[in-house]
This record gives structure tokens, C-alpha cells and sequence, in this order.
């Protein structure tokens, strides 16, 4: 007991220390713990873990895929009675009458399709003192002018200016007996070789014969923007190539496609 007296306070400091002691290890261990937390948070934010998306059901986009490969055709015209109740036609005396067999523009058979060339060709020389004159011969097939069809020789010098057709650009092998001659064409810019035996040829347009059973009428020779009638209305001649003829009808300008199958 007297060493405890003696010495209480030496052993109450000592206890303290110890204490201090204690609570500055458990600080390192909790600053440490800390700073391993704050880390692994800070990575959690920066790299936040990322689970995959389940995958995406497109069942109804397949379907609606599906069906529009596969498209439903409504006869809108032939046989349905919404819009076409009854088809009538006038008759001789004046009066409507209803139509006993299919009319109109769609029973119009295409019989033939001919091409319409633009032809130049190389004809002749002509040589003076003055130099080489060249002839070049133009025939317009698809000219809207029947005048304007027919062969038409232009006369032509190497620098002269274009004429309404053609400019000459080039001359090979002599100027008296040349090997070809080198034109640009003005309506397209395309330029072209032509030589003695080889004349240049280009489709401008097309000439059509068909036919309309319903009237018996047979039409020949039919150009774009050509007139016709039949089955009691007036028509044009829309466009026509080498597969199909369009007729436009005058009352509605309403387009009918036929095609030509040889």
C-alpha cells in the first residue's frame, strides 16, 4: 500500500501514456482504413461498374419488316365497284350507254417501237486555194419538224464557229484526205469520231405503232406530243423508249404506262 502511495501518480501517468498510446495506434489503423475507403470510392465514380443491357426485344420490328416484303395489291380499278361503280361510254346517237367490253386507254395494245437516230455522217472534201472545206451530213429522225427530218449537209473549215449542230475541234491524218474528223456536239457537249464509212449514231427518240381494239382503230408512226382519239376521248403521246408507251389523257392529264413486249 505505501508503494501505491507513494507512487499513484506515477502509475496514473503511466496509464494516460498508455492510453495515448493506444488511441495514436488505432488513429494510424483508422486513417489508414479511411484512406483505403475514400480510394476505392473515388474509383467506383470515376469507373463505375457497368452491367450488361438485356437484349432488345425487336419481334414487332421483324414482323412489320416481315410484311412490308410482302405488300398487299388492291385492284383499285378493274374489278372494284367503290370507285368505278360502272363504266359507260357514248354511243353513236349521243346518249350513255354502259360499256359492254373494257375501254379506255388501258386496253391500248403496243405493237411495235422503231428508234429515231440522230445521224452525222463524213461525205466529202472539198479542196482550193483557199484550203479544205469538209461536208458533214445531219439527219434529225426525232425532230418535232417534218422539215427539219430530212438530211441537211453543213460545210465546214477547220476554226470556223459552230454552226447550229456542230463544232468542228479536230482534224487527224491530212487536211486534203483526212483520217477522221473530231466533232463537239452542241446540244449534249459530247464529242465524236466520224470517218468516211462510219457514220455516228444516236437514239433521239422513239416512233410507236399500236392499236384499240374496242374502235378497230390502228394508229402508225406515233411521236411524243403526237394526237390521237379513241373510245370518246382525246389523247397525247406523253413519252415513249425502247420498253413502254405513256399516254397522257387531254381531259385530266391522267398518265396510262403500256408496255411494248415484242
Amino acid at each position: 500500500m505505501d508503494f501505491l502511495k507513494k507512487n499513484y501518480e506515477k502509475i496514473l501517468l503511466g496509464l494516460v501514456l498508455s492510453g495515448l498510446i493506444g488511441v495514436l495506434g488505432f488513429m494510424l489503423f483508422y486513417i489508414s482504413e479511411d484512406k483505403a475507403e475514400m480510394a476505392q470510392t473515388r474509383k467506383d465514380l470515376v469507373n463505375p461498374p457497368v452491367k450488361a443491357l438485356p437484349a432488345l426485344d425487336l419481334t414487332v420490328q421483324s414482323n412489320v419488316v416481315a410484311r412490308l416484303q410482302t405488300p398487299i395489291n388492291l385492284d383499285l380499278e378493274a374489278n372494284h365497284k367503290l370507285f368505278n361503280p360502272l363504266e359507260w361510254q357514248l354511243g353513236l346517237d349521243g346518249n350513255p350507254i354502259k360499256a359492254v367490253t373494257r375501254t379506255g386507254p388501258n386496253v391500248i395494245v403496243v405493237t411495235n417501237i422503231t428508234p429515231l437516230y440522230l445521224i452525222v455522217t463524213f461525205d466529202s472534201v472539198i479542196t482550193n486555194t483557199a484550203g479544205s472545206l469538209y461536208v458533214i451530213g445531219v439527219e434529225r429522225q426525232a425532230a418535232p419538224l417534218a422539215l427539219k427530218r430530212r438530211k441537211q449537209s453543213y460545210y465546214i473549215s477547220m476554226g470556223d464557229k459552230p454552226n447550229d449542230t456542230f463544232a468542228l475541234i479536230g482534224i487527224k491524218g491530212a487536211a486534203e484526205k483526212p483520217d477522221s474528223l473530231t466533232l463537239k456536239l452542241l446540244d449534249t457537249s459530247e464529242t465524236l469520231s466520224i470517218v468516211r464509212d462510219k457514220p455516228f449514231r444516236r437514239v433521239d427518240g422513239y416512233l410507236v405503232d399500236f392499236r384499240y381494239d374496242p374502235d378497230k382503230l390502228v394508229f402508225t408512226a406515233r411521236r411524243k406530243n403526237d394526237k390521237v382519239s379513241f373510245g370518246g376521248g382525246d389523247y397525247a403521246v406523253f413519252d415513249v423508249n425502247q420498253n413502254e408507251l405513256i399516254l397522257s389523257d387531254q381531259s385530266n392529264q391522267k398518265k396510262t404506262s403500256l408496255p411494248y413486249k415484242p
